[in-house]
Parts: structure tokens; C-alpha cells; sequence
């Protein structure tokens, strides 16, 4: 994945064949034409828990019209980062109730949860320009 800076404050990843855009709100400079990146990672673990339920769903014939999910949490404003969040998973219309808790356990197999449990290691360096040597630590 390759990060760029179009200008201002926003910044795009190119991943394949496909362009992510992030910009900031406009109180932290950004002029809010993208999402922030923080808020991608929101997004990122919303929709990646969308798709273990939808999963779960498809795979046993589950009704989906009107299946959603919403993400909300408690925000701590001395951290700047949430305390908490929430995945509440909103069912159709006749869904059965013996799938209650299998439903919400496929929704915690969701990737960016996971990886967020147990975090990796950072290793960040700094690389000169091209031509002028090797990375520095």
C-alpha cells in the first residue's frame, strides 16, 4: 500500500487498483472532502463485522432485507480515543431466534476486531531520498 499527499491535508492510500481518499474536518485544517482516517478505521471494523454476518447469514438461508449494524462508542475525550465501542446487529424481520448469539458470535470473528486484540508491532524508519542511501531507524 503506498501513501500520498495530493495536498493540503489530504492524503490518499493506493492499495491495487484502488484509491482511498482521507482529508480532516475542517477545525483540524482538512477541508472534510473525504473521510478521516479514523473514521476509515471505524468504517474498516463496521463493515468487516458486516460481512461475518452477512456471511453467517447467507450460509444458512437467513432472511438479510432489513439486516443492519451500527457502530457507536464511549468516547474518551482525555485519550482521544474510545473507551468502548458497540456493534449493535439490527435482525429482520422473521429471523429465528436460535441464531440470537451465533449471529453476534460471527460478528466477533471480524478481522479488524481481531487484529485489534492483539495489536502488532510497529516498526516505522525513514528512507532517504532515492539515490541518497540506505533507511534510517
Amino acid at each position: 500500500m503506498d501513501i500520498r499527499f495530493p495536498g493540503g491535508y489530504r492524503i490518499e492510500a493506493q492499495f491495487a487498483d484502488f484509491r482511498i481518499p482521507t482529508d480532516q474536518p475542517l477545525d483540524d485544517g482538512g477541508t472534510a472532502t473525504a473521510p478521516a482516517p479514523f473514521d476509515l478505521f471505524l468504517a474498516a471494523l463496521g463493515t468487516c463485522a458486516g460481512y461475518y454476518v452477512l456471511a453467517f447469514c447467507r450460509q444458512r438461508d437467513l432472511p438479510t432485507e432489513g439486516l443492519a449494524l451500527k457502530l457507536s462508542g464511549d468516547w474518551n475525550p482525555k485519550r482521544h480515543l474510545f473507551d468502548t465501542l458497540n456493534i449493535a446487529i439490527s435482525l429482520p424481520a422473521g429471523f429465528p431466534d436460535k441464531y440470537r448469539s451465533a449471529v453476534a458470535r460471527a460478528a466477533r470473528m471480524c478481522t479488524v476486531k481481531r487484529q485489534m486484540e492483539t495489536p502488532p508491532d510497529f516498526e516505522i524508519t525513514t528512507l532517504a531520498h532515492p539515490g541518497e542511501g540506505a533507511p534510517q531507524g
